[in-house]
């Protein structure tokens, strides 16, 4: 027996799009972080290619079949200085989403562990 893949367990493409759409959402209403993501939905092409970079970041990490071409984590999060507060925020708006969807402990758990790997390179830079 062979063990499914992240991208496999997220619901491959389409259940990636719909947590990346939900994810967005949660942090539009969230009101540690939305001002950072309001002004996306003044500007629907600028935010469906920011959706385009997380479907595809999402997919190449986890064993899907399409590749990340966007910025470095650092790169793409320099000079916005965000705090660990802002951090946190956006991990539960993502931990929430993933229990709306069902998603299992397991799969959390390796979400999770993605996400804070990622802490050092998004916090602060």
């Amino acid at each position: 027996m062979t063990a499914s893949s992240l991208y496999e367990r997220l619901g491959g493409e389409r259940g990636i799009a719909l947590l990346v759409d939900d994810i967005v959402a949660a942090h539009m209403q969230n009101p540690s972080i939305q001002a950072r993501f309001l002004p996306y939905a003044e500007d629907p092409d600028h935010l469906e290619e920011v959706k385009g970079h997380l479907r595809n970041f999402l997919s190449a990490g986890g064993g899907g079949p399409h590749e990340y071409h966007g910025r470095s984590m650092p790169e793409t999060h320099r000079g916005m200085n965000i705090s660990e507060a802002e951090y946190m925020a956006a991990i539960d708006d993502i931990l929430g989403v993933l229990d709306k969807h069902e998603i299992d402990p397991r799969t959390r758990q390796e979400m999770l562990g993605i996400a804070y790997s990622l802490k050092d390179e998004i916090m602060h830079v």
